[in-house]
């Protein structure tokens, strides 16, 4: 049997979910168009062809839901407010009847003795800024910084914790790279430009969340764990080195230390004239944070090859200098390996690396492939998946042990929904969704975790 372990005290368990992914309700009370509304409408975007214009119904549904998480004993949930459903534009007059619901689903969490934890941008860009240049241009980080502000004096009065952006690796490299997510540009100078506009996004939202009181003010990254396939090689060594330059420390720097690394300065000016730089961003860009989050799901694996593929559009400027191991099993439904190792020597990583900041797992999970429709003597037996939240959990209580400062877990994900690219057909949920019904059960896996809450610790 596993060795036993306990959390320290006041130990934050919770999960976590985003608007897109489960709101549906895509045309009520004034919603406007998102990136993901018009990039999941058009044909070979999105497997099958689905779209979040009803996801999980939690827009109508969000009571049953925080009843559910009050029964697992859930002590907080992170959920993403959708900007076109506050300013349908982007910029503009507010829409009340947005904020309600945010107000009404704040109440409730309350009222059940859940924290809620807001994230401001979780993907769904309003697509009137995306016509407008969306993350490539200036105007939408002045933008968000009202749009945070706006959200903040409905609910500042009684959320405590927000973070700005969730995953701007993803936003700008996926979104604006290869284009395998909204808006689908494929372009590393495009790319490298939303990286900026997405932290000067996240500075200048962070001094209005400040100026309007906010205590508790964080970014949710994800972080990789760049490894070399083989320690002994000076040319893997090199190719580690430029990803992590890529994935982590274009972001880790400027937000922790003050300003971008020299080397990736150096690549970047390779691939693009980088003028969306301006003098005082950078200082803007590190505004103390009280809260990093840190999403992890699996390791990353490379080698130095003058004739590497690269990563494409996600990793502008490798071709012909790395190569991307492919995973080796056992993988999650996604595809991705399994390393919960990975986990703590990321977390040590950063806590030995920056600047002191707590750390708090925003996001942590996996996709299995569920078989048929539980029902509440039956439910989902999904052993696969509670291996992988005990593993990764062991790996969080290690890193704990080795002094990292680490205040929580949000589990990815509270339900089954739209898996961006992957439509339906991924299930990151603890509770099955059966989406032809909405009916909600929880799996095996939420069991589980409802007795981890119980005893604070495995």
């Amino acid at each position: 049997m596993s060795e036993r372990l306990r959390f320290p005290e006041n130990f934050l368990w919770g999960a976590a979910t985003a608007a897109y992914q489960i709101e549906g309700a895509a045309r009520d009370d004034g919603r406007g168009e998102s990136i993901w509304d018009n990039f999941s409408r058009t044909p070979g975007k999105v497997h099958a062809g689905h779209t979040g214009d009803v996801a999980c119904d939690h827009y109508h549904r969000y009571a049953e839901d925080v009843a559910m998480m009050a029964e697992l004993g859930l002590q907080a949930y992170r959920f993403s407010v959708s900007w076109p459903r506050i300013q349908p534009d982007g910029s503009g007059p507010v829409n009340p009847r947005g904020l309600d619901f945010y107000d009404r689903l704040t109440d409730a969490l309350l009222g059940r003795g859940i924290d809620p934890i807001v994230t401001l941008y979780h993907w769904d860009l309003p697509q009137t800024l995306q016509d407008r240049g969306g993350w490539t241009a200036r105007e939408t980080a002045e933008h968000f910084a009202t749009y945070a502000a706006a959200v903040y004096a409905r609910l500042g009065d009684r959320v405590g914790t927000w973070t700005t952006l969730n995953e701007p690796w993803c936003s700008a490299y996926l979104g604006y790279g290869n284009g395998v997510h909204a808006p689908g540009v494929q372009d590393p100078g495009a790319a490298f430009s939303a990286v900026h506009h997405l932290l000067l996004a996240h500075g200048l939202a962070t001094q209005a969340l400040r100026a309007g009181g906010a205590g508790r003010v964080g970014i949710t990254l994800n972080p990789a764990d760049v490894r070399p396939a083989d320690t002994d090689s000076a040319a893997d060594a090199a190719a580690v080195r430029l990803v992590d330059g890529l994935h982590n420390r274009i972001f880790l720097d400027p937000l922790l230390v003050g300003g971008y690394p020299d080397d990736v300065r150096e690549h970047v000016a390779r691939l693009v004239e980088p003028a969306f730089v301006q003098d005082g961003d950078e200082k803007i860009i590190a505004a103390p944070i009280d809260l990093l989050g840190i999403n992890y799901y699996a390791p990353t694996y490379v080698a130095g090859r003058p004739d590497g593929a690269g990563g494409g559009g996600a990793y502008p400027g490798t071709a012909g200098a790395v190569e991307f191991l492919p995973p080796v099993g056992p993988l999650t439904d996604m595809g991705w390996m399994i390393e919960p190792a990975g986990l703590t020597r990321l977390l040590e990583r950063i806590a030995n690396d920056y600047p002191p900041v707590p750390l708090l797992i925003t996001e942590n999970g996996a996709a299995f492939p569920d078989k048929g429709t539980p029902d509440a003597t039956s439910p989902t037996q999904d052993d696969d998946r509670i291996a992988y939240l005990d593993g990764h959990l062991r790996a969080a209580h290690e890193a704990i042990a080795r002094g990292v400062d680490l205040r929580g877990y949000l589990v990815w994900s509270l339900l089954d929904n739209f898996e961006w690219a992957e439509g339906y057909r991924k299930r990151f949920g603890i509770v099955h969704v059966d989406y032809l019904t909405q009916r909600r059960t929880p799996k095996s896996s939420a069991r589980w975790y409802q007795e981890v809450i119980s005893r604070n610790g495995l």
